[in-house]
């Protein structure tokens, strides 16, 4: 019998396929218009990011090529999105690295507890051989990496109490992507691990299905998050950054030259999503604090304690170790 789950995407293949399918036959008359898909809400960095994409196509192609932005999650979860760009459904899906970790375990050395120092490290990371690398091996699935995009450091928040110690969350059911990684961290630290959809996270705070999550400030500010969990504990435990994945159906479909374009597109697409970035992660931090979010630094040496033999069991993989290294090296 099939799942809701399954439903829905299913819907949501038969409609961008229909979209797809009429962008191909324009495509065939000169003009073509990529499907793109964001589950975040409209004028974050990354869709903002990818309109950037759009204009330059369309600019420098006299308008034969350009994207069509869906944000807010209208054509779906994150999961989602990328199986529907793998089979061709869709051209473009932005998706955060920790959504990845299971089908694609290169990605997990951006995710991992404390490998990252700052935003300046991971930025470090993902534009060195570390990176490259990473994004080189969706090829292995059907994907294009076009990109890696900053998602901030992420912190732990909640509805219940400040957070200083592992201790203060035991027992809290905390929200965390669908990944290992971050299963494992929030058990190690006594949550009781919940994974969900980010799309579900607002309701499952305001019925206490959860009582916390953990991501970055702007994300908090603009999923109105911060309206229930009115406590912010920043531990920096992970600097998780998003890809910015393409069809190869549809990069294959493209002549040698559009290739190209698009590759260095979006390549210079990046310095203008930092830029965004950081004025906007200072604004939704500037927010939620006048909001009335109450805001305290947690014991970083207790979290890294607690963090570092899930650190280890990882980058002890042969194929982990030498990114790790790597990364290390850039701190």
């Amino acid at each position: 019998m099939i799942n809701r789950r399954e439903l829905l995407t299913g819907m949501a293949a038969l409609g961008v396929t229909a979209t797809h399918l009429a962008s191909a036959a324009a495509g065939e008359a000169g003009h073509r218009v990529f499907t793109a898909a964001d589950v975040h809400v409209d004028g974050y960095p990354t869709v903002e990011a990818v309109r950037w994409i759009g204009k330059r196509l369309e600019a420098e192609t006299n308008g034969r090529l350009t994207v069509r932005v869906y944000h807010s999650g209208q054509l779906g979860r994150e999961n989602d999105t990328v199986d529907l760009t793998r089979f061709g459904a869709l051209d473009i899906a932005r998706v955060n690295f920790a959504s990845l970790n299971n089908p694609f375990p290169l990605t997990q050395i951006f995710a991992l507890p404390y490998v990252f120092d700052s935003v300046e490290h991971m930025r470090r990371g993902a534009d060195s051989e570390v990176g490259k690398a990473v994004l080189r091996g969706f090829e292995q699935r059907d994907l294009i990496g076009l990109a890696i995009y900053d998602s901030g450091s992420r912190s732990f928040y909640n509805v219940r109490r400040p957070v200083v110690e592992p201790p203060d969350l035991h027992g809290l059911k905390i929200r965390v992507p669908p990944s290992d990684i971050f299963i494992d961290l929030a058990r190690a630290l006594g949550a009781n691990p919940t994974p969900l959809p980010y799309g579900e996270v607002y309701s499952a705070l305001q019925t206490h299905l959860i009582e916390g999550a953990e991501n970055n400030w702007r994300t908090f500010h603009t999923s109105r998050q911060f309206e229930v969990a009115r406590f912010w504990s920043q531990s920096d435990h992970s600097f998780a950054p998003e890809a910015l994945l393409m069809s190869r159906r549809t990069f294959d479909s493209l002549c040698v030259a559009d290739r190209e374009l698009m590759l260095r597109v979006a390549h210079e697409s990046v310095p203008y999503m930092r830029t965004l970035w950081d004025q906007m992660q200072e604004e939704s931090r500037t927010h939620v604090i006048a909001a009335g979010v109450k805001v305290n630094e947690v014991d970083r040496e207790a979290f890294h304690r607690v963090a570092r033999p899930i650190l280890e069991s990882y980058v002890k993989k042969s194929d982990l170790h030498q990114r790790y290294e790597g990364i290390r090296a850039l701190a």
